[in-house]
């Protein structure tokens, strides 16, 4: 950092204030900077952090937080208030082994007010925290900040419609950068975006102020026609048709990178004691040549530690197994919830943009709409990453289950991601779905064994779940026919003796790349099977290992607290099992970011896990 940075001086938001107006624009440059060097190292969320850096000192340079309370949504908004927030000096750890965290952590700072890593949530915890404070009888000020693409989500207009009735003061400040993860989707997103690019109705306003301010004797009846005249143009040209009759007053669209007007005009509205929506413009990726002309392309980054081209992904391995088989089978669609290039879905939008459908941030109405595909004859795939699916865990029982209907739905990213941490990891789908009626569940070993799922699935038409995780697909041969396997039975990949490992999904391989150290430490060979049914399990296969084992292991990269090798022993314990069984999966805790393999040892997921659990009888 150089000598006269003024990032430099920033110990508190305080002392952004202290700073002159004409130079924050240098303080910005510096902060897009560190944001820019961190993820380039590091990995992590990129256009979206440098989009939204005016704006936050725009912020913190009116707002005195932690008094007044900021709520950010979604939380990688929040690289630049983590910097301007006493964070600059350990930014350079984020999303690393005990470093900060990628999100807002209410553990990590006071002026995080409230944790976010899922979107949409910002609006219904401000109105939590106004309500708070008005039983308290406080004076504080209360501001959700939250992007286009989180407003696509439900639970952003149920809070909006709770607030418009209650009439506290509380601020939204509406970032319109018009992109979410992929293009943002929806009507709301279409309707900013063409009051952003229409100049009518600032030109119609300045217009006839000019003409009525020259005509001193009629200018207060000038004044009440123009109050009348610009609401109806709002209601027509702007988004503050649909907010003001929500029961929020409207200010925008503004600059989002003028911190000059920004400044101004919070301070106008900090004193508004009734709801105010400000529609902020801003532009992803800010500050960077690359990420402001892709800003999709530039969403996150991996960072330069990180790079290894000779590995393909789950993702990339599922984008290529649906869109072949999108040329076979005509009686399917993809569906996702704003996941297009995260879930590895561009190919097949590309090639089959009739059958590609993305709701927006709404995993609910995903479910729910998906629901109605299948009533209708056609299989909805509904892709989404699997900590996003905990918010349609009624959508799938109400909607799907209830009137038994098919679908399949492919769970991205379950398991442990790493460094996105505990908001990210997909460590609850297995305890989530196993206790709902007529599903199926199932973990691909590898890319090949995913295909053989996919069309097992697609041939089933029933309730099908597949979780994989984020990362490595092993082994994928696209050219190799797929095969479709029988529900519920398992692969025996090792014939042995006295004890049996039952392995799920991505602890395959961690099993097979151990396995000649488990034969040696133990001093025989051992069963090792790959579980690849979660439900329904392989009873035949598993009465046969329980007849001639002591012992046995599940492993389940996932929650041990009704996963699999729960189900496994409650089975056991149904036809007197008297050997011993031993649970291996994610303990009773949130998990913390670091390195997969990191957290996989420290979640005794291991081949020495496995020795020890056997050895110990």
């Amino acid at each position: 950092m150089k000598k006269n940075s003024l990032l430099k001086s920033i110990k508190s938001p305080a002392d952004i204030r202290k700073i002159p107006v004409n130079q924050l624009k240098k303080l910005s440059n510096e902060v897009s900077d560190m944001i820019k060097e961190t993820v380039e190292e590091n990995g992590g969320h990129y256009s979206s952090p440098l989009g939204v850096v005016d704006l936050t000192i725009a912020l913190h340079y009116v707002y005195n937080s932690p008094i007044d309370k900021m709520v950010w949504d979604v939380g990688h908004q929040a690289y630049s208030h983590k910097i301007l927030t006493g964070r600059q000096s350990v930014f350079h750890t984020m999303r690393q082994k005990n470093g900060i965290s990628g999100f807002l952590k209410r553990s990590e700072s006071e002026h995080d007010v409230y944790g976010a890593g899922h979107s949409s949530t910002s609006i219904s915890a401000a109105l939590g925290f106004a309500h708070s404070r008005d039983i308290k009888k406080k004076d504080s000020k209360v501001v959700a900040i939250i992007g286009d693409g989180a407003m696509t989500n439900g639970l952003a207009y149920e809070a909006i419609n709770n607030l418009g009735f209650h009439k506290t003061q509380l601020t939204i400040i509406l970032n319109d950068n018009t992109k979410s993860i992929s293009n943002s989707v929806g009507a709301l997103s279409r309707y900013l975006t063409k009051i952003i690019t229409n100049p009518t109705y600032n030109r119609f306003r300045g217009f006839v102020w000019n003409i009525f301010s020259r005509a001193p004797f009629f200018k207060s009846k000038a004044k009440r026609l123009l109050k009348r005249t610009e609401g109806s143009l709002k209601h027509f040209l702007t988004p503050g048709g649909l907010f003001e009759e929500l029961g929020l007053r409207y200010v925008g669209p503004i600059d989002g990178h003028n911190i000059k007007d920004m400044i101004s005009l919070f301070n106008n509205i900090k004193n508004i004691n009734t709801p105010v929506l400000v529609h902020v413009v801003t532009k992803k990726g800010k500050n960077s040549n690359q990420a402001e002309e892709d800003a999709v392309k530039y969403y996150s980054l991996s960072g330069s530690k990180k790079k290894n081209p000779k590995t393909v992904s789950y993702s990339n391995v599922f984008g290529d197994i649906v869109t072949n088989s999108a040329n076979k089978n005509s009686n399917f669609l993809c569906i996702t919830a704003a996941m297009e290039i995260g879930t590895g879905l561009s190919d097949f939008k590309s090639k089959h943009p009739g059958r590609f459908i993305d709701v927006g941030i709404a995993e609910g109405h995903a479910a729910t709409y998906a629901s109605g595909i299948a009533a209708s004859g056609i299989i909805p795939v509904i892709v989404l990453y699997s900590t996003f699916s905990q918010r349609a865990y009624d959508n799938f029982v109400h909607d799907f289950l209830l009137q038994d209907l098919p679908f399949i739905l492919c769970l991205d990213r379950s398991g442990l991601v790493g460094e996105d941490g505990p908001t990210h990891h997909g460590v609850l789908d297995i305890c989530m779905f196993i206790s709902m009626p007529k599903i199926i569940i199932a973990a691909p070993k590898n890319g090949d064994e995913f295909k053989d799922l996919f069309h097992t699935a697609l041939k089933e038409k029933k309730a099908f779940v597949i979780r994989y995780p984020k990362g490595d697909a092993i082994s994928y041969s696209p050219s190799k026919n797929e095969k479709v396997l029988d529900i519920g039975k398992w692969e025996v990949l090792k014939s042995g003796e006295k004890s049996s490992i039952l392995a799920v999904g991505s602890m395959v391989d961690v099993m097979m790349r151990g396995y000649s150290k488990i034969c040696s430490d133990l001093g025989y060979s051992p069963n090792l099977i790959n579980a690849r049914f979660i439900k329904p399990i392989d009873k035949n296969l598993l009465d046969d290992i329980m007849s001639k084992s002591d012992t046995i292991v599940t492993l389940e990269e996932a929650s041990k607290i009704g996963g699999f090798g729960s189900f496994v022993l409650n089975y056991a314990n149904s036809v007197g099992y008297r050997g011993k069984i031993h649970i291996l999966g994610i303990g009773d805790d949130f998990v913390d970011q670091g390195p997969r393999d990191y957290l996989l040892k420290k979640c005794g997921l291991t081949v020495d896990s496995v020795i020890e659990s056997i050895l110990d009888g």
